[in-house]
């Protein structure tokens, strides 16, 4: 019998019992491998509390300031007029968590000035961690009196992210947002619970993100 240069392909293909289990094998193990280095590629670049904090509580908070700024700023001098409001310096300290590990410790002043456009109070401020990551950022926040004595404050900042020694974020630019639960004394000292996210909103290839759980202290200036 003539062999042709085909023919062993022609062979290999023909629908035989062992020829397409051995098929359904190989593309078996081609799927299987393809999903578990998307499934490993997702657990690098997502962080733990994502689901939480990335972007949500800037959303929340956003919106909550829109509302506030539509019921008792629009009405009166105007939307975004320049309003002056209580100065605070801040100080807190918590554990940075990244990829469902906690690595450290960040220690974070900030200030909320005493000015701002609407509800949004003009804010910047600095942190550092045990490893030397150093993020610096300015933004605002949005306070909002729960009663007489509790209170709660979203915070949305961009920033630049120098890593050191600590974890890389994909690039400097690093946004961070989140929420503030606490109580404010009859001096108006406020002492808070602080959850944030930071992360650079998808502007680099790589987005793992980072979260700090804190606890402030607040101190008005005057």
């Amino acid at each position: 019998m003539k062999s042709t240069p085909t023919r062993g392909v022609k062979q290999y293909l023909k629908p035989n019992a062992y020829n397409q289990s051995e098929l359904d094998w190989t593309l078996m193990t081609i799927c299987f491998k393809n999903v578990d280095e998307d499934q490993r590629e997702g657990s690098e670049t997502m962080s733990d509390f994502a689901i939480i904090t990335d972007g949500t509580a800037a959303v929340v908070g956003l919106v909550l300031g829109l509302i506030n700024m539509g019921v008792n700023h629009c009405p009166n001098d105007g939307c975004l007029a320049k309003n002056e409001v209580t100065p605070y310096i801040a100080a807190s300290v918590g554990d940075v968590v990244y990829q469902k590990q906690t690595i450290g410790e960040e220690f974070y002043i900030r200030k909320q000035t005493g000015k701002a456009r609407g509800p949004f109070q003009f804010t910047y401020g600095a942190s550092v961690t045990e490893d030397g990551g150093v993020w610096v950022g300015f933004g605002s926040t949005t306070t909002y009196q729960i009663n007489n004595r509790w209170y709660a404050q979203f915070h949305s900042m961009p920033g630049i992210y120098m890593k050191g020694d600590d974890v890389g974020l994909g690039g400097p630019i690093e946004f961070r947002s989140g929420v503030e639960l606490g109580y404010e004394n009859r001096a108006g000292v406020r002492m808070g619970l602080s959850v944030d996210h930071r992360s650079n909103a998808g502007i680099y290839s790589s987005n793992p993100g980072l979260e700090t759980v804190q606890f402030r202290v607040s101190i008005p200036l005057k």
